[in-house]
């Protein structure tokens, strides 16, 4: 009896938990491949990221995955056509383009 009483509240905390990484990533318009394990990855590289943080990623990353890999195929044929994301597209684009044909230098006065 007392085992249940400590099971069930950790295997709804785990449930809860699992893949958060994922599901932000999913809900937040992010295109590709695995976003949330992309995610966490630059989490864990970043060094301005504290020790809490990247201890809960840590955690987090196998669940992510995980979740990323059931979410796999929404991922290949999903588009976002959100504002946020053709925006970036379009910034990335330019950017392109200003590489290879740099903008003109402004006047000056």
């Amino acid at each position: 009896m007392m085992k249940k009483i400590i099971l069930i509240p950790v295997l709804y905390s785990g449930m809860l938990l699992a893949g958060c990484s994922s599901v932000m990533s999913h809900t937040g318009g992010k295109e590709g491949t695995y976003p949330g394990t992309r995610a966490s990855a630059e989490l864990l590289g970043d060094d301005t990221t504290n020790w809490g943080t990247k201890s809960l990623v840590v955690l987090d990353m196998p669940f992510t995955a995980v979740a990323d890999t059931l979410l796999l195929p929404w991922d290949l044929f999903r588009k976002d056509t959100s504002v946020r994301s053709r925006v970036e597209k379009s910034e990335q684009q330019n950017q392109a383009m200003n590489a290879v044909i740099p903008p003109a230098p402004m006047p000056s006065n």
